[in-house]
């Protein structure tokens, strides 16, 4: 199971960076957050299934990687990256929107590997800790396709935009991703945290 986890998780990236963006309009905004969901929520939690108690899960050993302290930082590089002044400089620049996707990429794997993976002692707290690290997700990912969805006006760019052939309105465009986000990013989250969930209260209890 792990090794199909790490595989579809790596097709997906394949899928995303070698045949949507550069072949997709890169200043579609919902084109950036298909991608961008894609990620997060689509190739990280399955290469993080993959890695989890292998030597290449980073989270062991670093007790500073808590689901908590791993939620605070994705919501830190969604949040900044979605900023319209940074979301033009990264449609200009090649080098800047690759720079952008490590960035998702390395947030999404270090929350769904501090709740997957890690030493194997005290795995169910941070089972715990887990499921409030990725409701807190689901929680900002909702409020930030809320905010998009619902802005009474485009935050980026004034043009129209090509999204997979349909020519849309810079507003409809935003509305278009910010609704990506709401049924994606924040289902997927809210997802894992519940199944984290029922994970822990299904736990054995421990021998005394």
């Amino acid at each position: 199971m792990r090794k199909a986890a790490l595989v579809s998780g790596l097709i997906v990236l394949f899928a995303l960076w070698v045949l949507l963006l550069p072949l997709a309009d890169r200043s579609s905004f919902s084109v950036h957050m298909i991608a961008h969901m894609g990620i997060v929520a689509g190739a990280a939690p399955l290469i993080a299934i993959g890695l989890s108690g292998t030597r290449f899960d980073f989270s062991a050993g670093r007790r500073w990687l808590t689901p908590l302290t791993a939620s605070l930082m994705e919501l830190f590089a969604v949040w900044i990256w979605h900023i319209p002044v940074l979301r033009a400089l990264s449609e200009a620049s090649p080098f800047l929107a690759a720079f952008e996707q490590a960035v998702f990429l390395a947030a999404g794997l270090s929350l769904w590997l501090s709740c997957l993976g890690g030493a194997a002692t005290g795995r169910e707290e941070r089972r715990l800790a887990g499921t409030f690290g990725l409701l807190f997700t689901s929680m900002h990912m909702t409020l930030l396709g809320a905010l998009l969805a619902l802005s009474p006006r485009p935050l980026y760019g004034d043009g129209e935009v090509s999204c997979f052939g349909v020519t849309l309105s810079a507003a409809v465009d935003q509305q278009a991703g910010g609704v990506v986000m709401l049924l994606v990013g924040a289902a997927v989250y809210l997802a894992g945290g519940v199944a984290l969930l029922a994970r822990t209260l299904n736990a054995p209890l421990p021998d005394r």
